[in-house]
């Protein structure tokens, strides 16, 4: 079958609004992907839910164009970072509600569409660092649990925002003479375009949550290069993830999950995050099988608005 013929069949819309892009993916009724596009951050709170409804559904028309269609959709499943306050959930559903980009709509957290996307059925945890981090558990019963997603004031350890906001804490102790100055401190004025320790104190003060979560980046890149300072700092982060994963599991007392899956740019393929805590979780919990390929929660939602 075409993708017009295809085109022509009810389609399902599911949307993963994260902090560093939103993704969205048009299926028809069996699955079959029509459309995905890229749009701008889509992680929410209870002051932007305004302008992330519109980033949502300007993506959401821009998929529909892709595939032929036109909207509403039959059904849309939004999974946004930050949703995980019913306050915050409510508000963003309610939004998107009004704007009809689907006769019926739902919003959930980014980390139950990652687990859709991981494990479309059955058992099994998946682990996103982004700029924050969180973890999403299912086990055999099909009971769902979740561990983190604090947001950066209370936690979201393991994440973006926290390895970048330790890497300039750290790069300021080096510059103040109350450490050891590496590569990273290099790295990190060249980033922030920074002369000196001053620069760095007033890039700091203006900088937002995205703009610190990306020197996770270049700290990564130090600790690849051998740098001893962002070796640390990577895995600390490892260590924090993997102390999620243990807390998660310890929420199953019996019929645990034993299947995990990595997600977030901190987990890509091969990254230094990955590796140290891939070496971690063998150790903390070695019944875990860790999945080689990537969760796709934008298909995830998708596959929850066909369920809907």
């Amino acid at each position: 079958m075409t993708t017009k013929a295809r085109a022509r069949s009810p389609a399902f819309l599911g949307i993963d609004a994260g902090g560093s892009h939103t993704e969205a993916v048009i299926t028809d009724r069996d699955g079959a992907v029509l459309s995905r596009v890229r749009g701008g951050p889509g992680a929410v709170t209870l002051d932007n839910i305004a302008r992330i409804s519109k980033t949502i559904a300007g993506v959401a028309k821009d998929a529909a164009r892709e595939a032929g269609i036109k909207l509403p959709a039959v059904a849309l499943v939004v999974g946004a970072a930050g949703a995980g306050r019913e306050q915050v959930r409510a508000g963003l559903e309610r939004t998107l509600k009004a704007l009809k980009v689907a006769r019926r709509t739902r919003v959930t957290t980014d980390g139950e569409i990652a687990l859709a996307g991981a494990f479309p059925s059955g058992p099994g945890i998946v682990l996103i660092s982004g700029t924050g981090s969180i973890a999403y558990g299912r086990d055999a019963t099909g009971t769902v649990r979740r561990a983190g997603g604090l947001g950066w004031q209370l936690g979201d350890e393991g994440g973006g925002y926290a390895m970048g906001r330790m890497a300039l804490a750290a790069v300021g102790r080096a510059l103040d003479g109350r450490g050891i100055r590496t590569a990273l401190s290099e790295e990190l004025l060249r980033t922030t375009g920074a002369a000196d320790l001053d620069a760095l104190v007033a890039w700091a003060q203006t900088a937002d949550r995205a703009a610190v979560a990306a020197l996770a980046r270049p700290a990564s890149a130090a600790a690849e290069r051998g740098d001893p300072i962002a070796r640390q700092l990577v895995n600390a982060t490892a260590a924090d993830l993997v102390a999620l994963v243990v807390g998660l599991l310890r929420q199953f007392p019996s019929g645990a999950p034993g299947q995990l899956a990595l997600a977030g740019s901190l987990l890509g393929d091969g990254s230094p995050v990955r590796v140290s805590l891939v070496s971690s979780i063998n150790r903390a919990a070695p019944h875990l099988r860790i999945e080689t390929n990537p969760p796709d929660p934008a298909l995830g939602a998708a596959r929850l608005a066909t369920q809907a």
